[in-house]
C-alpha cells in the first residue's frame, strides 16, 4: 500500500468515526481505518498499523496465506515509518518475527531465514547503541541455521550466544536454555571437546542451583544423565561413571523426600529437549531435509519442522507394528531395527506428550516400558550389541518416570543400569 498516496476526505472521516466510536471495534475494523490514516498522518498512524496488523493475522480462522498476507504488510509498513522513529526497530523487528513464522509456516523457508538474518542486524545494532551484551535474534538465528544442516555456522552462532550470557550467570533467568542450544550446536558440528566442556558448565551451574535450593534437583539430575551418556560415547568412561554415581545421590534424595521445594513444572520442558539430544544418534534424517533445531524447545522449532515432526508419528507407528511382526518370526534379522525405530517413535511421542501437540493419543509410559522389553530381549539374543541398548532405555525410562514425579521407580531403573555397567549402585549392591 503507498502509505503516502492522496485519499478521499469521506474515507478519513469514516475512519475516525470507526476509532472513535463507543462500543468494540473488530480488528478487521481497526486494520481498516489505520490503512487510511496511515496514509493521512503515518508519523501517528504507521505504528499502530503495523501492531493492528499482526494482531489481525493470528485470528485462526485465517488460512495460512491469508495471516501471511497480513504480516507482509505489517513488515512493508514498518520499513516506512521514519528512520528517526525510536520506535522504528523494534515495530520492524516484531513485524519481521511474526512475518518469518508466517513465511516458515506455508514452506517459504528461505525467505523466512532472510529475515531472521534481518532480525539479528538489528538485534545487533541495539546492542552496539545500548552498549548491552545480550543480542536480540541469536538463539532464533542458531535455531534456523541448526535446521538447515549448516552446524558450524549454527555452533558459532549459539558459541556467541552463550559468551553474551555467561557473565550474568543464572540470576538473569534463561541461561540453562541458552547453555542447552549450545551444548547441542556443538554436538552437531562436530566439535566434541567443546561440547563436552560446555555440558560441564551446564552441569556445575545446575549443581549449583540445586544446592542453593534456586533451581529444580531434577534438572540437575536430567543434565547429568546426559552429560555421562555424552562422556561414555566420546571414551571418558570414568568421568562418567562419575558423573552416574552423581546422579544417583539425587536420584536416591528424590525418592525419599522429593524435591526440596514447589516449582512451576518447567522441568519436563528442559527433559524434553535432553531427550531429543540423547535421541540424534538413533534418527536417521533425510538429506536435504529441514530436521528439528537441536537443543531448544519445541516452540522455538520453525512451524512446519514442528507440524511434519508430529505429523511423522502415524507412519512411525505403522513401520513399528509391521516392523514388529516380522521380528517376532525373525528376531536375528529384524529386531536390532526395531529396539531403534521403536525409540524413534517413543521419542517423538514422547516430546509430542510433553508440547500438548493434538493428536498424542499414545501412552507415554506404555512406550518407553515396551523400549525396554524390545531392548532386554536383544540383549538377550546378543549382548555384546544388545546391552548397551538395554542400558539405554533402562536410562530413557529412569528419565521419564522422573520427570513425572514416579522417583521410587526411576531409582529402580537407575540402579538396574548401574547394575548393568558393573558400576555397582549404592545401599542395594
Amino acid at each position: 500500500m503507498n502509505y503516502s498516496a492522496k485519499i478521499d476526505q469521506d474515507d478519513i472521516l469514516r475512519a475516525r468515526n470507526v476509532l472513535l466510536a463507543s462500543g468494540r471495534r473488530t480488528p478487521r475494523e481497526e486494520v481498516g481505518a489505520y490503512r487510511v490514516l496511515a496514509q493521512v498522518s503515518p508519523a501517528a498512524y504507521l505504528p499502530r498499523l503495523v501492531k493492528a496488523l499482526q494482531h489481525l493475522s493470528y485470528d485462526p480462522s485465517h488460512r495460512p496465506e491469508v495471516s501471511l498476507a497480513l504480516c507482509e504488510e505489517a513488515v512493508a509498513a514498518a520499513r516506512t515509518v521514519d528512520p528517526a522513529a525510536p520506535e522504528r526497530a523494534n515495530l520492524l523487528y516484531e513485524a519481521l518475527g511474526t512475518c518469518q513464522r508466517g513465511l516458515y509456516e506455508v514452506g517459504r523457508r528461505a525467505e523466512g531465514l532472510a529475515m531472521r538474518a534481518e532480525m539479528l542486524a538489528i538485534g545487533r545494532a541495539q546492542a552496539e547503541t545500548s552498549r548491552s551484551r545480550a543480542i536480540r535474534g541469536l538463539s532464533e538465528w542458531a535455531s534456523g541455521l541448526s535446521e538447515e544442516g549448516r552446524y558450524d555456522e549454527a555452533a558459532d552462532a549459539a558459541t556467541e550466544l552463550a559468551a553474551t550470557a555467561l557473565p550474568g550467570g543464572p540470576a538473569e533467568g534463561g541461561l540453562s536454555w541458552i547453555l542447552l542450544q549450545w551444548i547441542a550446536a556443538l554436538r552437531d558440528a562436530g566439535r566434541s571437546a567443546e561440547a563436552l566442556a560446555a555440558f560441564k558448565t551446564l552441569v556445575d551451574m545446575e549443581a549449583a542451583e540445586a544446592a542453593n535450593d534456586r533451581g529444580p534437583i531434577a534438572c540437575h539430575l536430567f543434565a547429568l544423565f546426559e552429560y555421562a551418556r555424552m562422556l561414555g560415547t566420546h571414551g571418558r568412561q570414568r568421568e562418567a561413571a562419575a558423573a552416574r554415581q552423581e546422579a544417583l545421590v539425587l536420584l536416591t534424595e528424590l525418592a525419599a523426600t522429593g524435591e526440596r521445594k514447589s516449582w512451576s513444572g518447567y522441568q519436563s520442558s528442559y527433559w524434553a529437549v535432553l531427550l531429543l539430544m540423547s535421541g540424534a544418534e538413533t534418527e536417521r534424517p533425510r538429506p536435504g531435509e529441514p530436521r528439528p533445531p537441536s537443543g531448544v524447545v519445541t516452540l522455538q522449532w520453525s512451524p512446519d519442522v514442528r507440524r511434519d515432526y508430529f505429523d511423522s508419528r502415524g507412519a512411525l507407528r505403522d513401520e513399528v507394528h509391521a516392523l514388529a511382526t516380522r521380528a517376532a518370526e525373525d528376531p536375528g534379522t529384524h529386531l536390532a531395527e526395531l529396539v531403534r525405530l521403536h525409540r524413534v517413535f517413543t521419542i517423538r511421542s514422547a516430546v509430542c506428550w510433553e508440547a500438548g501437540a493434538r493428536g498424542c493419543t499414545e501412552h507415554t509410559g506404555a512406550l518407553f516400558d515396551e523400549g525396554v522389553e524390545l531392548a532386554f530381549r536383544w540383549s538377550r539374543q546378543r549382548p555384546a550389541e544388545g546391552t548397551p541398548a538395554f542400558v539405554r532405555s533402562l536410562l530413557d525410562r529412569s528419565a521419564f518416570r522422573a520427570t513425572t514425579r514416579e522417583f521410587g521407580p526411576a531409582l529402580d531403573d537407575f540402579r538396574e543400569v548401574l547394575r548393568q555397567l558393573g558400576e555397582g549402585c549404592g545401599s542395594d549392591d
